[in-house]
């Protein structure tokens, strides 16, 4: 079971894996999708196939990595026969996709109804990690019978009046969830610690929740004419493979960032050019779903990229001291071979030459190497060593002396203590998804005694509008700390997201034995639970932010209702396969006819919003699992 602490942790940072398939007639229908490396030729395929393009993504989880090799994607006919999308196993570190989609694969897929999906996910080398009292451990992933995980296939089958069809010069988009916080129980009190793991596998026709798109991969051909440019989609860190061609579309506000020099506009589609073709890119932005158009908003390239050309560090400063930087908890890209997770410390060292460049702005501003303070996300370029080369999960060192820094917008989440004009103190809980507690301030001050406090975390809003904050309050804000030996105050927000924009998660959980009637009342418009079952387990929470409201307090149990617009994602979660619906009374209706008395329910997740003074969550997912 998850210790409180840890369920605390779980609820604030809820995390979910999505894919996602829009597909698209081969070689037609007015899509941006050029023919893929891995599809067959257009007079081979002819009316008979279309494209599908895989995204993945990652929220916020229970997790600091969560390594695991996927092996294959298959899709399943209404008659039985299957396709594979995928050309290659590919390696992907889950817990580093907050709040970003990726594009995996452009796939040519036959035409047919698709009634099911099969996620095959090989455990054997997975490297898992969480935090414990401030610090990342290893973590083993375990079956519900306690054996170690191995290769398992996850499979969902759509509702019937949901099946993914795909016809010539038809698009259509097939989007499905790996829920982390739904799939996996953590248990700190073993060493290593344990993830039990019940793998949850959501699926519908519709993109439930909107994310920065990145598209990754080496160039083909540049455009400029049309202000677009062509490339071979290489997800992640791969370093080979072609998962097929996509075309990014870029316009006179999007930035460039090409061998470390910063463009704008045309300027930036003419130094990719210059970089030549193979040249490693990754663009950021957003797909328009009518046209399939991929729009680029921030586009990297070259040694820009971390990891390609020379190597990098990915993570949030939890201390200074002088001009060395302390990293924990981090990724560390290499040129040499690719991504690793340091559950150590990586000791960043800077120098009057390392350029710093602080993002957020068009272009980014050239800062001095005082800008980077404690709390700060970042991207670090220069040499890593690992500090003992038999354990490249530990500490490292990255000499940065000669290279540079940039400087990420950074999250922090806490409960408001005071509001004046322009500014907010703040009972600081986590910056970056990592608790207030892992970091020390010292050094953060103009002098010892004015250091940042957590307690009393000063942060400058400007012209912010705080007029809908009040005292005890939650509050997410985006930012920069302030500059080291600066503060107060501790933290410059340029963006505000106060507690009822918030998104919001549902946790319940039931003992080892399950319940039988999890809900008081189960209505095609909605469900409530009943807190009154002597079942209910040690989760039974609604977290918002840092804020968690025990269920068990609030003067009754919270309804249970789906939105009155956009999509949503309904999943039951048997033991050897799940069930997906688009349609929350479809959803009910099938949980009405599996909760029979015998059937027990163990656990519901929900994500969505949650109105305080309705007391009604409204769900835009949820995940049940049954036996």
């Amino acid at each position: 079971m998850t210790s409180i602490s840890r369920l605390r942790s779980a609820l604030s940072r809820f995390g979910i894996f999505a894919a996602a398939f829009l597909v698209t007639a081969c070689g037609g229908g007015g899509s941006s999708m050029a023919p893929g490396g891995n599809s067959p030729p257009p007079s081979a395929c002819a009316a008979d196939c279309g494209k599908a393009l895989v995204l993945l993504t990652d929220a916020d989880g229970d997790f600091l990595s969560y390594t695991v090799d996927v092996v294959s994607l298959k899709l399943k006919r209404a008659n039985g026969t299957t396709v594979e999308t995928l050309p290659a196993t590919t390696r992907i570190d889950f817990a580093q996709y907050v709040d970003l989609t990726e594009l995996l694969t452009a796939a040519t897929i036959p035409n047919g109804g698709y009634s099911s999906a099969t996620l095959r996910l090989d455990y054997s080398n997975a490297d898992i990690t969480v935090e414990k009292d401030g610090a990342p451990v290893a973590a083993k992933a375990v079956d519900a019978d306690g054996n170690a995980m191995g290769v398992v296939d996850v499979t969902v089958n759509l509702d019937n009046r949901h099946h993914l069809n795909i016809s010539a010069g038809r698009p259509s988009l097939f989007t499905l969830d790996f829920n982390l916080a739904a799939s996996n129980s953590v248990d700190l009190t073993t060493t290593p610690a344990t993830v039990s793991v019940i793998p949850a596998l959501v699926a519908s026709l519709e993109l439930v929740d909107q994310k920065d798109l990145r598209v990754r991969g080496p160039l083909v051909s540049v455009d400029s004419g049309a202000g677009s440019y062509v490339v071979d989609v290489r997800p992640f860190h791969m370093r080979s493979q072609r998962f097929g061609q996509v075309t990014v579309h870029t316009d006179t506000d999007t930035v460039f960032e090409v061998n470390g020099t910063s463009y704008t506009g045309s300027a930036g589609l003419e130094a990719l050019s210059a970089a030549g073709p193979d040249t490693v890119t990754a663009a950021l932005g957003t797909l328009t779903t009518a046209t399939r158009d991929f729009n680029a908003k921030t586009v990297f390239a070259g040694s820009s990229i971390p990891g390609i050309g020379i190597d990098a560090v990915i993570g949030d400063v939890i201390a200074r001291s002088g001009d060395v930087l302390t990293v924990r908890g981090a990724t560390v890209v290499r040129n040499s071979d690719g991504p690793h997770f340091a559950r150590g410390n990586v000791k960043v060292t800077l120098g009057p030459d390392t350029k710093v460049h602080k993002g957020g702005t068009v272009p980014a501003q050239v800062v001095d190497i005082d800008a980077i303070s404690v709390g700060q996300s970042i991207e670090a370029f220069g040499t890593a060593v690992p500090v003992t080369a038999s354990s490249m999960s530990g500490d490292w060192t990255l000499d940065a002396t000669a290279g540079r820094v940039r400087m990420n917008v950074t999250p922090i989440f806490g409960f408001v203590k005071e509001i004046a004009t322009g500014a907010l103190t703040l009972q600081l809980e986590s910056i970056g998804g990592r608790r207030a507690s892992a970091f020390d301030f010292t050094g953060t001050g103009t002098a010892p005694g004015q250091d940042a406090d957590p307690a009393n975390y000063e942060v400058a809003t400007g012209a912010l509008d705080l007029s809908g904050l009040e005292d005890g309050e939650a509050a997410k804000l985006l930012g920069f700390p302030t500059p080291f030996g600066a503060a107060p105050p501790d933290f410059t927000a340029r963006t505000m997201v106060d507690y009822r924009r918030m998104s919001a998660f549902l946790a319940m959980s039931w003992g080892r034995s399950g319940t039988t009637a999890p809900f008081s009342s189960q209505e095609p418009t909605g469900l409530v639970l009943d807190l009154d079952n002597d079942a209910i387990g040690r989760a039974h929470h609604i977290s918002i932010g840092p804020r968690v409201l025990d269920l068990a307090r609030l003067p009754a149990s919270p309804a249970i209702v789906p939105p009155d617009d956009g999509h949503t994602a309904y999943l039951v979660v048997m033991r050897d396969q799940s069930h997906s619906f688009e349609d929350f009374a479809d959803f009910v209706a099938d949980l009405g006819t599996r909760l029979d008395g015998t059937t027990v329910m163990f656990s519901l997740t929900a994500s969505g919003s949650y109105d305080g003074d309705a007391n009604v969550f409204t769900a835009r997912s949820i995940v049940v699992t049954l036996k």
